[in-house]
């Protein structure tokens, strides 16, 4: 099942939704985690109505979730130009997800006008890029179209970055389809790993810099970065650029690297 299929497929409950986790949203035992924060934002979404656009979401991977589902939201300030909403994923094992959104409208600035964040120099374009080998990746891989948007390098470096398409987008919210897309790469420092070793995203803070997330043919370059890894603990920073090159979303995540 998509996404789509699932959240059509949900049951009210007070504050939210319950909900299965299908088996190819899995990555181990846990669901994909941009899957969990995506049904987290759609809970958010639903709960007050004519929310301004997303801007700022903060995301703690607290524990496992799988088969039933619990996702709930709770508005936490609504001002005139901003609303903060928390949302909770849980299972019968606990709390799973925890995140806090953060939804605002235009503020006119006569000033301050500020975008500079440029794709990598040297990616290929997602329409020349050499596709991932079928089967490869883990449960959940298979939900997306994956290109390589760089040329492999001599040098290892802590950092990875791909074309990235979600196959199934029928009705699904441009900002709940880009969070989905957003968590789909492996760690950054996965290139300096010398085995293949259990990983865990912990922490997940994400900037939308669009109010309307757009592309062409649904591609989207995502990058991760490595910065620091040690002693099982990593961080990473994130972009996402549209098939033009423009920025569309920044991200800051720590990883759990159990190996």
């Amino acid at each position: 099942m998509s996404l789509p299929q699932t959240l059509a497929a949900a049951r009210p409950i007070d504050g939210g939704f319950s909900a299965t986790i299908p088996e190819n949203w899995m990555q181990g035992r846990t669901s994909y985690g941009g899957f969990s924060a995506a049904m987290a934002l759609a809970a958010a979404q639903r709960l007050v109505p004519d929310l301004p656009p997303l801007r700022s979401a903060t995301i703690n991977f607290v524990g496992p979730l799988a088969g039933e589902v619990e996702v709930r939201a709770r508005l936490l300030r609504q001002g005139r130009n901003a609303s903060w909403i928390s949302a909770e994923v849980t299972s019968a094992a606990g709390v799973g997800l925890t995140a806090t959104f953060v939804f605002m409208g235009p503020v006119v600035s006569s000033t301050l006008h500020l975008h500079n964040l440029p794709a990598p120099a040297g990616v290929i374009a997602a329409a020349d890029a050499a596709p991932f080998p079928e089967g490869r990746g883990p449960t959940f891989a298979a939900q997306f179209d994956r290109r390589f948007a760089m040329q492999k390098s001599a040098d290892k470096q802590p950092e990875l970055t791909w074309w990235v398409r979600l196959q199934d987008t029928d009705g699904l919210d441009p900002m709940v389809a880009l969070l989905l897309i957003a968590d789909a790469l492996p760690p950054g420092v996965m290139p300096l790993m010398e085995a293949w070793s259990p990983v865990s995203s912990m922490t997940w803070l994400i900037n939308l810099l669009t109010p309307l997330p757009q592309t062409t043919d649904g591609w989207y370059l995502v990058r991760a970065a490595g910065n620091y890894a040690e002693k099982g603990c990593s961080s990473q920073d994130m972009a996402i650029w549209n098939a033009d090159g423009t920025a569309v979303a920044v991200g800051m995540q720590s990883i759990a690297i159990f190996g």
